[in-house]
């Protein structure tokens, strides 16, 4: 089975400033990381090649640097990896994005199952792994908390409905996003660092693409338009109260009402 895994790159602090012009993220010079629900993606697939055998690809979009989210893939027993680069891609909402990433998959070689996070942490639309299933017209299920069964021809899997947890047989190829704690994400390994070095990882530029219309990628491609985008305040009020259990119970009483919360 080819399994594959998309995986993004996200910034690895909440300080983060915001282009007033376009309404995208200001992501140069910052500390950047895997998105933590990619890690439960990636666990799940490492899990199934294991168990089931086959191999496990990643695919990311992004600047160049996020090249290391696929060394780190490598360093958990992921085989090979593919990075979609270029300016044109900058600035894609949700849409484009996933329109994007559709397409270096097709150049990748339409795998069995392609197993997401549930969402970003930059974003947190958790539209991109459905949106990508429509793009390439292959069946999906989104908040899955875990896989009953893998068949020859499909896969069963528990998802995460508003008021209840249904099962679902769906056909391969298909699409599924997982909710965090599927899997306990391992560690990399110092030893597959050492092992996967000097392995290749593919680069995809618009000319790579089936599909080289560039008005249908990065911010022309994108039908939403950021209107205003803006940083929480930070609100660092605090009291610190002393006394004894009935005298601190009585004091936030009396505080939670003059809140008007009690």
């Amino acid at each position: 089975m080819e399994i594959l895994v998309c995986i993004k790159q996200v910034p690895g602090t909440t300080e983060v400033e915001v282009d007033e012009k376009t309404g995208v993220l200001k992501r140069d010079g910052i500390d950047s990381k895997m998105n933590p629900y990619d890690l439960y993606a990636l666990e799940t697939a490492i899990r199934m090649k294991e168990s089931k055998g086959g191999r496990v690809g990643v695919i990311s979009m992004g600047p160049p640097q996020a090249e290391a989210i696929i060394r780190e893939a490598y360093m958990m027993g992921v085989d090979h990896g593919a990075l979609l680069t270029e300016r044109k891609f900058a600035g894609a909402d949700v849409l484009a994005t996933a329109y994007t990433l559709a397409q270096g998959i097709k150049k990748m070689g339409n795998p069995d199952l392609i197993i997401c996070g549930k969402m970003t942490t930059d974003g947190d639309t958790a539209q991109v792994g459905p949106e990508i299933a429509e793009f390439l017209e292959i069946p999906h299920v989104a908040n899955v908390l875990s896989i009953l069964e893998v068949k020859d021809k499909s896969i069963v899997v528990e998802m995460d409905m508003p008021n209840s947890i249904e099962i679902a047989e769906v056909q391969l190829p298909c699409l599924i996003t997982v909710e965090k704690d599927i899997f306990q994400p391992r560690l990399p390994s110092f030893k597959l660092k050492l092992a996967t070095k000097d392995r290749k990882i593919d680069f995809y530029g618009l000319e790579d693409l089936e599909d080289q219309n560039e008005k249908n990628y990065g911010l022309s491609g994108s039908p939403t338009q950021v209107k205003r985008i803006f940083p929480p305040e930070a609100n660092q009020n605090h009291e610190i109260w002393e006394g004894t259990d009935m005298e601190l119970s009585d004091r936030l009483l009396k505080k939670l009402k003059a809140l008007k919360f009690a």
